[in-house]
């Protein structure tokens, strides 16, 4: 609320003046009284004028005047009253206003002599709408401190008395971060329960009581309507009312830029601002030269007229309840032509490698222009665009296309001279070159134990020109004769078994309806034994494939062939060829798999057969290798130290490359212990320093993607003296189980054993069977005399008599016994009772060696009496009966004579 001025007292001032001057006079001074009661007479009549009356109000004041109020604008418009004229210095008016009979506004307006006469007007912006209290509008004129009395004027809001609470103002437009006030009128005798700002945060409002039944609101717009407006919501207990606000943004337009297209009109283009928010309240409006656009909320206008040679401003409004925002462009537009894009694209001609189209033009001043056109020229999956120039150019020759291929072409156009804008896009216009014979085919070596694979790239359809029907394939030594083969589509791969001590050169066609390809040949060179002396590296893969790089090489005439294949499994061989200027190459291929590891040759394109240069392996990317990588995990003490070993990790189960392996122990108190090698190619590590406990060990690969492939076993480990017993009893246990294994063998085989150690003595062959018959006889025992024999007494072989007398007392010669051998007794012995077999009816049994010296062949010292045996010792005694010994006589007499085979005996040590 602005200050109030203070008011000019005019002549009324001077009229206190003068009588300030006559109080205190004192009445012996009467002529002094008197004398200066005179002057100041004269002093406040000479400063009278005749336009003023003398209570110094001004006769020039305001005159007929207006009033009119729209929501918060307050319009005032007076005229200067007639007396004005005289005033010949600046006349100011000053105005007043008072809401709800409360002072809230005073401003000046400044007349100057030459306005004096005029309609004068002011406006006001309240910050509370008319029809929320009344307003009241004061008016006077000043003129050199003198002042005129105030107009007053009152504008009163005029209420329908609603049963509903009323809202001010309504529909009105608001900038978004201004400030608002809106007013709530309530019935006669309604309270008022809430007043808000729908969608707004009413942390900051200010709710104020205006008059006993009208309340004001106000709030910051922060935020634009989502909708078509914001709702502002008065409620009472009763009942519930509401008004509209349009909350938005000015416009925001700018870069207007006008061309022209037939140069019978131009176009203007322009960057439409943000959205105001204000489509329904107060939408935006252009206009372009004064003309109003009918399309300018696409940011597009255009206005029939001559286009003339020259430059000149171009002039675009863009208009809301916010503000006016004026754009300007200036520029010639003969220099600015857009043109239109041709019609009536059409194909005349069409060959296997070029094609002949023709087009129109809607413009005939085209065809006086010098245009330059774009031919875009696209198979479905690439595009390509060619360049044509020519006077009102119409037609055009595209070259150097696929046989038997399907295309489409679309056409746009600019004028040469000076090339503003492409035209749009024509219609597209497709068509099909003819076919042709197949491009060359793309041809590579693999070699596979001993035979040679050459394979080649199946053409696709851009190279096939028609469908391939086979392969020829001829191959020669470079001194022989020469082979070929046919393979059929799609197979692309030959097996050949070649001399490894000869070059070959092999060739290869592909062949379709329309002819066979030129040959792609290849040179196998002698002993083609692969990678030979070259050494392997490491790669890693990047972005899904591998980024690779070489030392240029003097032999790659042709340039360099970089193929792959998976390190382990089916190996379907891939390769890509660089230029000769490129050591440097980005292999992508669909059939990458991460985790796998893949081998990569880089090779020198010659004039002969390729030459390997590096070879490297790699993985796209690393993966961590699963659990239970170490399938055979084995332990193995060594004194107080644990040796974990593993059999070597095939190459099929790294996902990544194994950088060395670390060991993991703990038992079950101790905290976890480790040990560790670099060495990929190791097997076995070991934990040293253990105590007699029970541990856990765990075998870990590292890996550039961390440590994988976790294996455990569990252990327990025993004192020395515990492997000592244990390895005796293994030793015990081991003889035991052998022994058991000679026993079971010797008693299957026992009859063999014995056969080979103890043969039998062979049975004398008699004749008649005697021996049988004795069985049934009754013989009688023989006792021998215990006593040492000599050799030759043992040797030395009784007589048996065979007559049942009493035994013979022939004796038997010394000499004849001391020649005679075991053997040559047999022999005589047998003779002697071949002799006397018919005479004999039976006899006793052979006896074995050790029945002489038993105690069965002795009784008391006595030989058996049943038998007369006459043994003789060296001086010619023969034993004599035993007296009072009893003698048994049989009851027949023995029939036969017993002949006793007597063994030597071994001297005893």
């Amino acid at each position: 609320m602005e200050s109030r001025p203070q008011k000019q007292k005019g002549t009324g001032s001077m009229e206190i003046n003068c009588k300030m001057l006559l109080k205190g006079i004192r009445p012996h001074s009467l002529i002094i009284m008197i004398t200066w009661l005179l002057l100041a007479s004269l002093f406040c009549n000479s400063t009278q004028d005749g336009n003023f009356k003398e209570d110094g109000v001004v006769h020039c004041r305001p005159q007929n005047i207006t009033v009119t109020a729209s929501d918060y604008i307050i319009l005032v418009m007076w005229q200067d009253d007639p007396s004005c004229k005289s005033v010949h210095d600046v006349l100011t008016y000053e105005l007043e206003v008072l809401i709800a009979d409360k002072f809230v506004h005073y401003e000046e307006v400044a007349v100057t002599p030459d306005q004096i006469g005029s309609p004068h007007s002011w406006n006001w912006s309240s910050h509370l709408a008319t029809e929320c209290a009344s307003h009241t509008l004061k008016l006077r004129s000043r003129s050199q401190n003198r002042t005129s009395q105030w107009k007053v004027e009152q504008i009163v809001p005029g209420h329908n008395h609603s049963d509903l609470p009323e809202v001010y103002p309504r529909d009105n437009v608001f900038e978004v971060g201004s400030s608002a006030t809106f007013c709530c009128v309530l019935p006669m005798g309604q309270v008022l329960e809430r007043l808000y700002l729908n969608g707004h945060s009413s942390s900051k409002w200010d709710v104020r009581n205006i008059s006993s039944h009208t309340y004001a609101l106000t709030v910051d717009l922060n935020r634009a309507s989502t909708t078509s407006c914001t709702d502002i919501i008065c409620e009472t207990k009763t009942s519930e009312n509401g008004a509209c606000a349009y909350i938005g943004y000015p416009p925001a337009d700018r870069d207007l830029t006008c061309e022209t297209r037939d140069f019978q009109s131009v176009e203007c283009l322009w960057t439409v601002g943000p959205n105001t928010h204000l489509a329904i309240g107060s939408p935006t409006t252009y206009q372009l030269l004064g003309s109003q656009c009918a399309d300018g909320s696409n940011g597009r206008c255009s206005h029939k007229m001559q286009v003339d040679f020259g430059e000149r401003n171009w002039t675009l409004t863009a208009e809301n309840q916010l503000a006016t925002v004026v754009l300007t462009d200036r520029a010639d537009l003969t220099n600015r032509v857009r043109m239109f894009a041709p019609q009536k694209v059409q194909v005349l001609a069409v060959n296997s490698d070029n094609v002949r189209l023709q087009w129109e033009w809607a413009i005939r001043i085209y065809k006086d222009l010098d245009i330059t056109c774009q031919l875009n020229i696209s198979d479905g999956e690439t595009h390509a665009v060619r360049e044509c120039v020519g006077v009102g150019l119409s037609l055009a020759v595209l070259k150097d296309l696929i046989p038997n291929w399907t295309y489409t072409v679309t056409i746009r156009c600019g004028t040469s001279r000076h090339l503003w804008k492409w035209s749009e896009w024509s219609s597209s216009a497709g068509f099909r070159t003819t076919g042709d014979v197949p491009d060359a085919l793309d041809v590579w070596t693999q070699v596979k134990g001993s035979q040679t694979i050459i394979t080649w790239k199946v053409p696709l359809a851009k190279q096939s020109h028609g469908d391939i029907v086979d392969y020829e394939m001829t191959w020669a030594p470079t001194s022989g004769g020469r082979e070929t083969a046919r393979v059929m589509h799609p197979e692309h791969s030959f097996a050949l078994s070649l001399d490894s001590i000869k070059e070959y050169a092999v060739s290869v066609r592909a062949r379709n309806q329309y002819g066979s390809s030129s040959p792609s040949t290849i040179t196998i060179p002698v002993l083609n034994t692969g990678s030979g002396g070259v050494k392997l590296s490491r790669t890693r893969g990047t972005n899904g494939g591998f980024n690779l790089s070489w030392s240029a090489s003097l032999t790659a005439s042709c340039g360099y062939i970089v193929d792959w294949c998976p390190a382990v499994g089916p190996c379907a061989v891939d390769w890509l060829r660089v230029p000769p200027s490129e050591t440097k190459v980005n292999i992508f291929s669909k059939n990458f798999k991460e985790g796998v590891r893949y081998l990569l040759s880089i090779h020198a394109c010659t004039h002969r057969a390729p030459v390997l240069l590096e070879r490297v392996e790699g993985y796209v990317k690393e993966k961590i290798i699963q659990d239970r990588l170490f399938k055979t995990l084995r332990w193995k003490q060594r004194d107080m130290d644990v040796e974990v070993s593993w059999d070597p990790v095939a190459l099929r189960e790294q996902s990544a490359f194994i950088r060395g392996y670390s060991l993991y122990y703990w038992d079950n108190i101790g905290g976890v212990m480790n040990t560790s090698t670099d060495n990929c190619q190791a097997t076995s590590l070991t934990a040293k320093g253990l105590q007699i406990a029970s541990y856990t060990f765990t075998v870990k690969a590292n890996t550039a993607v961390g440590q994988c492939g976790a294996t455990s076993i569990t252990a327990t480990l025993n004192s020395l003296t515990d492997n000592l017993i244990k390895a005796i009893g293994i030793t015990l246990a081991t003889i035991f189980v052998l022994l058991c294994l000679i026993v079971i063998l010797c008693y299957r085989n026992w009859e063999c054993i014995k056969l080979k150690v103890y043969p039998p003595i062979p049975m004398p062959v008699l004749k008649d069977k005697w021996m049988t018959s004795l069985t049934k006889q009754s013989c009688h025992r023989v006792f021998v005399e215990m006593r040492h024999h000599t050799e030759a007494e043992l040797m030395a072989i009784p007589v048996l008599h065979s007559k049942s007398e009493a035994p013979a007392t022939d004796r038997v010669d010394r000499g004849n016994v001391s020649s005679q051998t075991t053997n040559g007794y047999h022999k005589t012995a047998v003779e002697k009772l071949r002799a006397s077999s018919a005479a004999i009816p039976c006899q006793a049994p052979l006896l074995p060696p050790t029945l002489l010296s038993s105690s069965s062949a002795v009784k008391d010292g006595q030989l058996n009496p049943s038998f007369n045996l006459t043994p003789t010792d060296s001086n010619g005694y023969q034993p004599q009966k035993q007296k009072g010994q009893p003698e048994d006589v049989p009851e027949n007499p023995l029939p036969c004579v017993l002949t006793y085979i007597l063994l030597p005996q071994l001297p005893s040590e």
